[in-house]
């Protein structure tokens, strides 16, 4: 199957390095709104405006979900099938309709919101439900950087860089094992650390305001802003680890506690999200290829469907 990669930012570049991985992909090029010849890829680089004249079965979109996707996915959908990480929770469902009305105009597919959350914690989350129903579900997030919320608060005039880490609250985490994290708020589970490299003329007064203010990423959590200066920052701030843990705490009978956990412990965030965008890409266009049109999501695909693999060595492996 042709892979387009849109976008090659850190996301894009584990989506490179995850194509060249496949044994059933092709990666067609990666199409950008910078000057082509200014990439180092090691696949072609076109302008991102020339997409739709390439031969492409899904193209994987690597944008931010502030601005990014919630402009390009609708568009892009016209012209191809598409895979995207929007991992801004509370508009998933506007972002989900208007994906859909454009993807079955143009008799397309898409597969929104995939990654690792959401994507294999929603997963997680839903199969502890059927499992536990007489239960509570808590995510946690992090030690780690968070991407999106970088991204958002490098889209905040006066920013040259920034970082974005979550930090879990271990007191909270204990409760929830305990199965006494009923109550518990956003503000109560996790901590948003975030260093900040300001332009010279740049207030950082105000950046800090739009920081700790910002709807869907900040407002809602104790967040701490650190200004500091390039050298600092690209000295200790630059890895990308993240991970963070889904804990179903449920009872089976009375007096019958039970707890499930779905944890990731990973070295490189945007790494880990692009193999799971690459393998939900193949399952987007096997479903495609059975006629489906339409925005999905993880939860509307076999997970038979991620794999390059038959039902037979399936059943025969790794059942």
């Amino acid at each position: 199957m042709k892979i387009a990669i849109v976008g090659y930012g850190n996301l894009g570049r584990g989506v490179e390095t995850a194509l060249l991985q496949q044994p059933d992909m092709e990666a067609v090029g990666v199409f950008t709104r910078r000057d082509p010849a200014s990439l180092t890829s090691q696949i072609p680089a076109y302008a991102l405006k020339d997409l739709p004249q390439h031969e492409v079965d899904v193209a994987i979109l690597c944008g931010g979900s502030a601005t990014d996707l919630i402009e390009q996915s609708p568009d892009i959908v016209r012209h191809c099938n598409i895979v995207d990480s929007f991992d801004t929770h509370a508009r998933i469902p506007e972002h989900f309709a208007h994906v859909d009305a454009a993807a079955k105009e143009s008799d397309h597919a898409a597969l929104i919101s995939t990654g690792w959350d959401p994507g294999l914690f929603s997963l997680m989350r839903i199969l502890g439900l059927a499992v536990l129903p007489n239960g509570s579900v808590d995510t946690f997030w992090g030690k780690g950087v968070s991407q999106g919320h970088s991204d958002a608060i490098r889209r905040i005039p006066g920013v040259v860089k920034a970082v974005q880490y979550t930090i879990p609250r271990e007191e909270a985490v204990a409760r929830v094992e305990q199965g006494q994290g009923e109550g518990l708020t956003a503000r109560d589970k996790h901590l948003r650390e975030c260093f900040v490299v300001a332009g010279s003329e740049a207030d950082q007064e105000a950046i800090r305001h739009t920081i700790v203010t910002m709807p869907n990423y900040f407002a809602d959590y104790d967040t701490e802003v650190h200004f500091i200066d390039e050298a600092t920052f690209d000295a200790n701030h630059t890895a990308m680890p993240h991970g963070g843990q889904v804990i179903r705490h449920g009872h089976t009978s009375e007096g019958t506690p039970q707890v499930m956990k779905f944890s990731l412990d990973l070295a490189s965030n945007p790494e880990f999200t692009a193999s799971v965008n690459v393998a939900c890409a193949r399952a987007l266009y096997r479903a495609y290829q059975e006629g489906r049109r339409g925005c999905m999501t993880i939860f509307d695909l076999p997970l038979a469907y991620l794999l390059p693999i038959s039902a037979e060595e399936l059943r025969a492996n790794w059942l």
